[in-house]
């Protein structure tokens, strides 16, 4: 006997898959939905935790900037604590400026060489006087320059010719000169005259044993 199947059977195969196909769309779409919101939880649990993460390190930078304020404010007390020091040990070992001034003053003058007028202001000394020649003037100069270390930088501002009466019937020519001269502080002329003698020392040391032995 023939069995003949007069239904639709090829409607109903597509039916089939169509229902397959939307149901596998749906689960599709149903799982990255999950995956999506899943990332969106991660991202946001991320975000938040950055966050905080920003607000701690935002009032650490908030302290850290008042400690700098504050070791600003100390670093700057203590150069003005510093400055005021200098100022006193400057004025402690400038007390006996005039009379090195004068002690070197002394010594430094060559022969021939007349000191008329002298002015100080602050570290700068000005000198009037009168010479013999202009040879004189010259080697006043370089003994102001080379042989003492409580003067630097001398400057010749003017020499002049002139004269002096030496009785009634003779007259010598001269020079009046005009020097200005910087007045080392009494702490940087040690200094400066303290290097000579260690270099001297160090050049010539069997002379200081043979020195130290005599003395002995």
């Amino acid at each position: 006997m023939i069995l003949i199947n007069l239904l639709p059977h090829r409607e109903v195969a597509r039916k089939r898959r169509r229902d397959i196909f939307n149901v596998s769309l749906g689960a599709s779409a149903l799982l990255g939905g999950v995956i999506a919101g899943a990332i969106f939880l991660w991202f946001q649990a991320a975000i938040s935790v950055q966050q905080g993460t920003n607000t701690v390190l935002e009032a650490e930078i908030k302290k850290l900037d008042g400690q700098i304020k504050d070791i600003a404010g100390l670093e700057a007390e203590i150069a003005a604590l510093r400055a005021r020091q200098q100022a006193v040990e400057d004025l402690q070992s400038d007390r006996n400026l005039p009379v090195h001034l004068l002690t070197e003053l002394v010594n430094q003058l060559p022969d021939g060489v007349y000191i008329t007028k002298m002015i100080q202001a602050d570290q700068s000394v000005t000198i009037n006087g009168v010479a013999q020649s202009n040879e004189r003037v010259s080697e006043l100069l370089r003994n102001l320059a080379n042989n003492t270390p409580w003067f630097t930088k001398p400057d010749l501002v003017e020499i002049v010719a002139g004269s002096v009466t030496l009785s009634t019937k003779e007259q010598k020519r001269v020079a009046n000169f005009v020097i200005r001269v910087k007045l080392v502080r009494a702490s940087e002329a040690e200094k400066s005259a303290a290097v000579p003698a260690s270099g001297a020392i160090a050049a010539n040391p069997s002379a200081v044993v043979a020195a130290v032995n005599g003395k002995k």
